[in-house]
C-alpha cells in the first residue's frame, strides 16, 4: 500500500515537470527562432510479484526525456537586411570573441536578428560574432560562385573606401533618323568664327554621357553627329578639359590615315577630331562602327581625353555602338537607322567615382555584398550555416543558444543549399514554433493528470486509516 504512495508521487512529478516544458513553450512564444520543447514519460521498473509477465506490476512514471521540436516556425517580415532567417534544416554560427568568456566558445542559433557593431562585425544582440567566409579568404575566381570557402571567420563588413575606376569603354546604342538632311561643311567647334571653341556646328543630332577619370572625377562627353552621305555618319567627341573651363576640346587618337586601325608604335601622330563613322545598310543595320571614313572597318577607335588636374592623361576611351555586321553580328537590335526621331537608346560604361560604405546585402545562397555610395557592390563573403545528425542532442546554453555534445556529434559545415542545409531570407525572422492550442490541451492533461495522481494519494491514506482503525 505505501508503494501506492509513491508510485502516485512519480506520477505527480513526472506531470509537474511536463507542465513547466509546457510553461516555458508558453513563455518563449514570441522569441525569435524558439523551438518549442516536449516532455516525453516513461514506465519505473515494474515490480514482479507473481512470476514474470502478466504478474508485474508498475511502480510509477518518470520524465525519459525533454526533446527540442525542431520544426520550421513561420516568418515574419522585417525589411531589415541584417534579419535573416533559415528556411529549412541548420544553424547560423557564432562565435565568442573572448572578450566575455575566455573559452572563445562556438554555439548554435536560429535566431537571425544580427546587427553590425562599432567594429563592423556582424553580430547577435549579445555580441557573439556571426561566423562565415570572407571574401579576402577566397580568390577572385570563385566570387561569382553560389558557395564560397576558405577559412571560417567572423563576418566583417568592408568600411573601405570603393576606389574610382576609370572609363575605358561606353557602349551606345542609338537611332539615327534616316531622312535628316546630308551636311556637307566640316564640322566646327566654332561655329560663330569668334576663335573660341564653344558653339558647335555643322552637325544632325547631339547627346552627352558622363565619364570618370582615375580620380574618380566626372566629365562629360558629348557626341555630335554629322550625316556626311546616305548610310553613314561621323561621329565627334568633345569635353571640357576641366570644371572651370568653358571650352570645348575635340577627342583625339592615334590613327594610320584612312585605314581605320590603331597606329602603330612607330606611328605616333596625333590627329585631333579624328571622328568615328557609323555605315549601315539599306534596312539601317549598322555595318560598321569603326574609325577614320573606311566602310570595311571593324575596330572602334580608342579615343584620348586629356583632362587636367593631376589626372591620368591622356586616358583612352572606346566607344561601341554595338555588335556590326563587321564584326560577325546583324547590325540589328544595336545602333540602327531608322527613319523616326534620332534618339539614344540605351547607354552604359564601365567607370565610376570612389564611394562609401552604406549598407550590406544577403542573397538566398548567403553571400553577402556591400552597397556603396558610387552604386558599385562587391562580394565581400559569404554565410557558414551548419547542421548536426541529431539535434536533439544540441545543449541548450540560453539566449537562443546550442551547443554541440557527443549526442549531437560534430557540426557539419557548409554553406546555404549545400549539403542538406536550408536557404537564406533577408529582411525576415524566423518565430518560434510553439503552438498555443496544444500547448494548452497539454497543459489541461497534465493538469488533470496531477489531480489524479493526488487523488491516488488521497485515496491510499484513507485505505491507511482503515487499516491503522482495525485495532482500537
Amino acid at each position: 500500500m505505501i508503494t501506492s504512495l509513491w508510485t502516485a508521487v512519480s506520477g505527480m512529478n513526472s506531470n509537474s515537470t511536463s507542465l513547466g516544458v509546457v510553461g516555458d513553450n508558453i513563455a518563449n512564444m514570441n522569441t525569435t527562432g524558439f523551438k518549442s520543447s516536449r516532455a516525453e514519460f516513461g514506465d519505473i521498473l515494474s515490480q514482479a510479484i507473481i512470476g514474470t509477465g502478466s504478474g508485474q506490476v508498475g511502480k510509477g512514471s518518470y520524465i525519459t526525456n525533454i526533446n527540442a521540436l525542431f520544426t520550421q516556425g513561420s516568418f515574419i517580415t522585417t525589411n531589415n537586411p541584417t534579419d535573416l532567417a533559415i528556411d529549412g534544416n541548420g544553424f547560423f554560427i557564432v562565435k565568442d570573441d573572448g572578450s566575455t568568456t575566455a573559452s572563445n566558445s562556438t554555439y548554435y542559433t536560429r535566431a537571425g536578428n544580427f546587427n553590425i557593431d562599432k567594429g563592423g562585425y556582424l553580430v547577435t544582440s549579445s555580441g557573439l560574432r556571426v561566423q562565415g567566409y570572407m571574401a579576402t579568404d577566397i580568390s577572385s575566381s570563385s566570387l561569382s560562385s553560389t558557395s564560397l570557402s576558405g577559412n571560417l571567420t567572423d563576418i566583417k563588413t568592408d568600411m573601405s573606401i570603393s576606389p574610382a575606376k576609370e572609363t575605358s569603354k561606353v557602349d551606345w546604342k542609338v537611332n539615327l533618323n534616316s531622312s535628316a538632311s546630308i551636311i556637307t561643311a566640316a564640322f566646327t567647334l566654332d561655329g560663330n568664327g569668334d576663335g573660341v571653341n564653344s558653339d558647335p556646328a555643322n552637325y544632325n543630332y547631339s547627346t552627352s554621357t558622363t565619364i570618370y577619370d582615375s580620380q574618380g572625377g566626372s566629365h562629360d562627353v558629348t557626341a555630335y553627329y554629322t550625316k556626311t552621305a546616305n548610310n553613314k555618319w561621323q561621329v565627334h567627341y568633345a569635353y571640357q578639359q576641366s570644371t572651370s573651363s568653358s571650352t570645348l576640346t575635340l577627342a583625339t587618337s592615334q590613327t594610320l590615315s584612312g585605314t581605320g586601325t590603331t597606329s602603330t608604335a612607330t606611328d605616333t601622330s596625333a590627329v585631333s577630331g579624328v571622328t568615328q563613322t557609323l555605315v549601315f545598310n539599306s534596312a539601317g543595320n549598322l555595318v560598321s562602327d569603326g574609325t577614320g571614313t573606311s566602310v570595311s572597318a571593324s575596330t572602334e577607335p580608342s579615343m584620348s581625353f586629356n583632362f587636367l588636374g593631376g589626372v591620368q592623361t591622356p586616358q583612352k576611351i572606346t566607344f561601341d555602338f554595338g555588335k556590326s555586321i563587321n564584326q560577325g553580328g546583324s547590325g540589328a537590335n544595336t545602333t540602327e537607322q531608322l527613319a523616326v526621331s534620332s534618339q539614344v537608346l540605351d547607354v552604359s560604361q564601365d567607370g565610376n567615382s570612389s564611394g562609401t560604405f552604406t549598407s550590406i546585402a544577403f542573397d538566398s545562397y548567403g553571400k553577402i555584398s556591400a552597397t556603396y555610395t558610387n552604386g558599385q557592390t562587391k562580394v565581400i563573403g559569404q554565410l557558414a550555416l551548419a547542421r548536426f545528425n541529431d539535434p536533439n542532442g544540441l545543449k541548450k546554453d540560453g539566449a537562443n543558444m546550442f551547443s554541440s555534445t557527443p549526442s549531437s556529434g560534430d557540426a557539419i559545415i557548409n554553406t546555404a543549399q549545400t549539403s542538406g542545409l536550408g536557404s537564406i531570407d533577408a529582411g525576415a525572422l524566423e518565430q518560434s514554433n510553439v503552438d498555443l492550442g496544444s500547448e494548452f490541451v497539454t497543459m489541461i492533461t497534465d493538469q488533470r493528470a496531477y489531480e489524479a495522481n493526488s487523488k491516488s494519494i488521497q485515496t491510499t491514506d484513507e485505505m491507511l486509516q482503515t487499516v491503522i482503525g482495525l485495532k482500537r
